[in-house]
């Protein structure tokens, strides 16, 4: 894996550990020469994982929607200010063009603690995955057990029958980096939705 997006939002939460860790998870694959697709901002989780990784050499690909950037002044728009100090900053036309441009440039995912902004880009990465639009790992961050409920909920849509047994484990999750990427490096991409015949699905 030579690049990864990494999923986070601008907000800084008043429980300084999720900025900092978002500052470690740069900082990290920055040392582990991995470069960093992120969403472009200079504000908070963004900003941190940004600064990590630059800080420690690393290459970090920016990817911001134009209604994000930001006025001249720095007056943001939607409480993004794109960040110039990236490796590279690429300006796209709006959120799906955004999430596809994170799909293009990594080789896989990792999903830190965030939002709603977050949710929709895990969320997406799945959704591909299960069809068979990209065939990378998908990371959970579960740092602090705060997608705890969400694996939960991630498991009852597989009890019920909504998520199939071949996709149950496109989210691959674990509390640290390091054995988080431990098991990306050995994903094993599933039989996808557009492989299989009607009588399958």
């Amino acid at each position: 894996m030579k690049r990864l997006a990494v999923y986070c939002g601008s907000a800084s939460p008043e429980d300084g550990r999720y900025v900092e860790l978002a500052r470690d998870v740069g900082a990290a694959l920055a040392e582990r020469g991995i470069g960093v697709v992120y969403g472009g901002g200079r504000l908070g989780m963004m900003g941190a994982l940004a600064s990590g990784a630059l800080e420690a050499g690393g290459e970090v690909i920016g990817v911001i929607p134009e209604a994000l950037t930001g006025g001249a002044a720095g007056d943001a728009k939607g409480g993004e200010v794109a960040n110039h100090d990236c490796t590279e900053l690429h300006v796209v036309a709006n959120m799906h063009a955004r999430k596809q441009a994170f799909t293009d440039l990594s080789d896989g995912f990792i999903t830190l603690p965030g939002g709603v902004g977050t949710m929709d880009e895990l969320w997406e990465a799945v959704s591909w995955a299960q069809l068979g639009y990209h065939s990378k790992p998908v990371g959970l961050l579960n740092a602090f057990g705060f997608y705890d409920g969400l694996l939960a909920f991630r498991d009852q849509m597989a009890g019920v029958g909504f998520v199939r047994p071949m996709h149950a484990g496109i989210i691959i999750d674990a509390a640290n980096l390091d054995s988080l990427l431990e098991k990306m490096e050995s994903y094993v991409p599933h039989r996808t939705i557009f492989e299989m015949k009607a009588e399958d699905l």
